[in-house]
């Protein structure tokens, strides 16, 4: 027994020196993000030589063949003259990479507006480049482009913006025009004059802000509840003056006049001649006594008049 557990401790001990000294692997692919390869990135068992730098790195989005003597003389320069070359006469080396669009370019402008204070709130922006945007295939890093300085002028909405791309030569200029814009309500269906609007029956769609300015356009939850004051149809954008509180008594409706004094209540039914939303004044014909008096819409078909009635009849 004690024999076996000698050779198993020698067999651990080789094993472990093995791995130690395992001689540097290459790759046959390697996917990279950043502008310098490096001896870990080529190799397995790279060991302490791993963030050694070997060459520069393909272009963001494109890849290279590198042939072993190349390599070869590459790990040489920092100190690694042998190395297994796995049986390959060539490694892939490709560069990772994230696209920057006219969308992310926007995004900056939006940013630096933001933080200007041009642009607030749930406003958005958006971007016209007059001579149009190719995407761009830039360094796979935490800020893939950089607005590196913007000149808006608000009374044109005309811009002029300079960027640097990561991983891509020189800083570029694009122009063009912004739109700033805010959410609005729509309606979603064609409703009739009087429909109370509930949020099904809006849609938040973004127009711009001086149409919103000029307009005065209201916000969603001054909507929810109130009623159309005309038929409107589906995509309408609504406005302040579309709306107004629901009519809890309708003209020609028929209504319960009622009297409240201490412990007694006094009836006597009426028609409105006017219409009014809860707690507003409304004109009432005293079907009794055929007289019109002023009262207060209180809920559907029942209004309160103030002043003490001589006789019910008499109101």
């Amino acid at each position: 027994m004690s024999a076996l557990r000698s050779v198993t401790l020698a067999l651990s001990v080789a094993l472990s020196c093995s791995c130690a000294f395992a001689m540097p692997l290459m790759k046959s692919d390697v996917t990279i993000s950043s502008a310098i390869v490096t001896f870990g990135d080529m190799f397995d068992n790279a060991g302490a030589d791993a963030e050694k730098a070997l060459f520069r790195a393909p272009n963001p989005g494109t890849t290279g063949d590198v042939d072993v003597n190349t390599v070869r003389q590459a790990a040489k320069r920092i100190g690694v003259p042998v190395f297994d070359t796995n049986g390959l006469e060539q490694v892939r080396v490709s560069r990772s990479y994230t696209l920057v669009d006219q969308a992310m370019l926007t995004e900056l402008i939006e940013a630096d507006l933001r933080q200007k204070g041009v642009v607030t709130g749930q406003m958005q922006v958006q971007a016209h480049f007059n001579d149009g945007f190719e995407p761009i295939k830039a360094a796979d890093s935490f800020q893939p482009a950089k607005l590196d300085a913007l000149r808006y002028l608000p009374g044109s909405n005309s811009f002029t913006a300079r960027y640097v791309i990561d991983g891509v030569g020189s800083a570029f200029t694009l122009s063009g025009t912004l739109d700033l814009l805010i959410e609005a309500p729509h309606l979603v269906a064609a409703l009739p004059a009087g429909a109370v609007l509930a949020p099904e029956h809006i849609s938040m769609r973004p127009i711009s802000v001086k149409q919103a300015d000029a307009q005065g356009i209201p916000h969603y939850d001054q909507l929810i509840g109130k009623a159309l004051n005309r038929p409107s149809r589906d995509g309408m954008l609504l406005r302040a003056t579309d709306v107004s509180v629901p009519l809890t008594i309708a003209k020609n409706d028929l209504v319960t006049i009622v009297f409240n004094q201490g412990p007694m209540t006094l009836t006597v039914k009426g028609q409105a001649i006017t219409s009014a939303a809860q707690g507003e004044a409304v004109q009432v014909l005293n079907l009794a006594s055929r007289r019109i008096i002023s009262a207060t819409a209180i809920s559907p078909g029942a209004v309160a008049v103030s002043t003490a009635p001589m006789n019910i009849a008499g109101l």
